[in-house]
């Protein structure tokens, strides 16, 4: 069957367990569009009676995520435009840390940006061992962000500085381990799917009461969250439309 080379973002339940994958042919990247559907496809399950879990996933076997979408970056021409697109991650974080359901990410490869401010916002990450990572805002102009809340909250601001100012470092699957952002590391695709598919199906089962509550328990003191990220991606949407930005983002769409 041929890979499809069309991006999407699906949604399925089965026993109690909903399973939401995103594909971007480009490294599974996230332009604005794909953004809006993940956090969509968030908001409606944590609403469903039938869904008690919730599983996030990439397509293939490479990038789990490779972050914003550079394509739509170097379009960005104004503030507004750029509060648009990283508004969009506003939103996703915001729809994982308001959802009611626990959330599990399945990390099969490298995690860069916004990638691993999905790693961060969900509450228990599995990864395989060549998952690495790396915030490469400051790269090309810019800075985490709007990520930054999330990570920090997962990794401590140590470990989140340490990832913000040296941009171009990867940091091992390990080292994201020890220092809290997964709380699984496995060496290869077979005992990853065995690990995430144990704690899905134990978590399908357990109350969703105390789940919620427990989840409303680890979010605490992010209620500021609706306006402070919104505030992150007005400097992120500023800061794109430097000269700097423009000229780091092209330099890496032409490698």
């Amino acid at each position: 069957m041929e890979q499809t080379t069309e991006a999407y973002v699906k949604a399925f339940t089965h026993h109690n367990i909903t399973t939401i994958e995103f594909f971007h042919p480009q490294s599974n990247s996230l332009p604005g569009a794909l953004l809006q559907s993940l956090a969509e496809s968030i908001e409606v399950a944590g609403n469903e009676i039938e869904s008690k879990v919730i599983v996030l996933k990439s397509s293939g076997t490479k990038a789990f995520c490779a972050g914003a979408s550079f394509d739509e970056l170097i379009q960005i021409t104004n503030k507004e435009e750029g509060l648009a697109f990283f508004s969009g991650f506003e939103k996703v974080i915001n729809a994982m840390r308001l959802c009611p359901k626990l959330i599990i990410a399945r990390i099969q490869g490298k995690c860069v940006g916004g990638g691993v401010g999905l790693a961060a916002a969900a509450d228990y990450a599995i990864a395989l061992d060549t998952a690495d990572i790396k915030l490469s805002e400051l790269a090309v102009g810019i800075g985490p962000f709007v990520v930054g809340p999330a990570v920090e909250r997962k990794m401590g601001l140590s470990a989140f500085s340490t990832l913000a100012i040296d941009a171009t470092c990867w940091r091992s699957a390990n080292w994201a381990k020890q220092h809290g952002l997964f709380a699984e590391v496995h060496s290869n695709t077979n005992e990853l799917e065995e690990a995430v598919e144990k704690l899905a199906a134990t978590l399908s089962t357990s109350s969703p009461e105390a789940m919620k509550e427990l989840k409303s328990i680890f979010w605490r003191g992010t209620e500021n969250w609706d306006t402070l990220l919104k505030e992150r991606a007005a400097i992120s949407g500023r800061l794109i439309l430097s000269e700097f930005s423009k000229n780091a983002i092209a330099k890496f769409k032409s490698k």
